[in-house]
């Protein structure tokens, strides 16, 4: 089996030998305050479609300086309706990174579109902007760009694409809530720079809604289009202003059930009120990594980049790159052996079984994708990750290292 196809999670190990697992890769950040807003809700009549949806959009639509936030049941189904909302379908074809999660393939052949797969860029580990250039062909229509781990891409570089040969932009800032990218006093939050963005609250992102997304629009039309997609494609209530009551039932296209529960959006609103000091966490735990692992002699151990030109970066996960010819199943073994949790963040997508039947979806040559996905290594990164954690963590991965070298 190509080590391409794996799962995101530590190799498996006998029975007898499997521990309990000491520390997460990921853990959600939850207090009081969110478990008050949601028994609040529950005490409610409006479990879904009420005010906490309202309040919640309208939050996340104030943090990011767009005009609307349109809140949906996940990043993927933020995903898929963010393209049909820019009437991207069969015959069409949309740039995406191969080293992201595999949403941001299966979101574009949801649509009967082609996705096209760019190189990444060896430092930040977002599309390269130069691989873009190449891949744009006569039936591109959107560049699909991940702010990978956090950092944000290049969107400068990547705007001035979309506006030479007129296509869309999207942002996929489902890893980067709280990102900016810009030089003062010009720095914006990523999600305010694409024709829509969106946004993912699993449990393991900065914010969580359980499970959740979110696609944010500076146009008052896409995000008509995409309240009524993500509901059925019902027919919107100012479109209903000279219909008879009652009459809530009448859909204006064929749509999705992509919405989300008062109850998540309860938590995210309360979340979003603590995002700062959620990210300040997060940040002083990379930079305690950076120390740590740095006092490692271990040759070819790359860290992620704690600051970059133009970035502030939003801390999703921790990730480094072992030395080359390590194996990485062998490291991972050796952490779950210790109740430690990693996870192979990301398999390129190109080269997964899932899109070879897929015309023009791959596969394609992106040597460099290919050769740092092999080495990437994400270590436990959380809010609440206490030090003592993070120094057993650096501990286990000296040592497992120094045991396969």
């Amino acid at each position: 089996m190509s080590p391409y196809f794996d799962p995101i999670l530590p190799p498996a190990l006998p029975r007898e030998v499997a521990p309990l697992q000491v520390i997460p890769l990921s853990s959600p950040d939850i207090t009081q305050a969110e478990i008050d807003a949601v028994t609040a809700v529950l005490r409610t009549p409006h479990l879904s479609q009420g005010p906490e949806l309202a309040a919640f959009e309208a939050a996340l639509a104030r943090y990011h300086g767009v005009r609307d936030a349109v809140a949906v049941s996940s990043g993927t189904a933020g995903l898929h309706l963010a393209l049909l909302a820019l009437g991207i379908g069969e015959g069409d074809e949309v740039i995406v990174p191969s080293f992201a999660f595999i949403a941001v393939a299966n979101a574009v052949l949801q649509v009967r579109a082609a996705p096209v797969f760019a190189e990444i860029d060896p430092a930040t580990l977002n599309v390269d902007p130069a691989s873009v250039e190449r891949a744009v062909t006569p039936r591109t229509r959107a560049i699909l760009a991940v702010h990978t781990f956090g950092v944000p891409a290049e969107i400068d570089a990547l705007r001035a694409i979309v506006s030479r040969h007129n296509l869309y932009l999207i942002e996929d800032a489902c890893e980067a809530i709280g990102a900016q990218f810009g030089d003062h006093p010009n720095l914006r939050r990523v999600g305010s720079f694409g024709d829509l963005a969106v946004l993912g609250f699993y449990p393991n992102k900065q914010l969580t809604t359980g499970e959740g997304g979110a696609v944010l629009s500076r146009n008052p039309g896409h995000a008509a289009r995409l309240r009524s997609l993500r509901s059925q494609g019902r027919v919107q209530k100012r479109m209903q202003l000279q219909q008879p009551a009652g009459n809530w039932l009448d859909n204006a296209e064929p749509g999705y059930n992509y919405r989300l529960s008062d109850i998540a959006c309860a938590l995210g609103r309360v979340q979003l009120s603590r995002i700062e000091e959620m990210l300040a966490l997060r940040q002083a735990a990379a930079e305690r990594y950076d120390a740590l692992l740095r006092a490692i002699p271990v040759p070819g151990l790359e860290l992620p980049p704690l600051t970059l030109p133009h970035r502030v970066i939003s801390w999703f996960v921790y990730v480094v790159r072992l030395p080359e010819h390590i194996d990485r199943d062998r490291i991972q073994a050796a952490m779950a052996r210790r109740g430690i949790a990693t996870g192979r963040y990301f398999a390129p997508i190109h080269l997964q079984p899932a899109l070879h039947s897929h015309a023009g979806a791959g596969p394609a040559s992106l040597p460099l994708t290919e050769s740092i996905a092999l080495r990437t290594l994400a270590l436990p990164c959380f809010n609440r990750i206490a030090a003592s954690q993070q120094e057993a963590v650096a501990g286990a991965l000296r040592d497992a290292i120094r045991s396969v070298t």
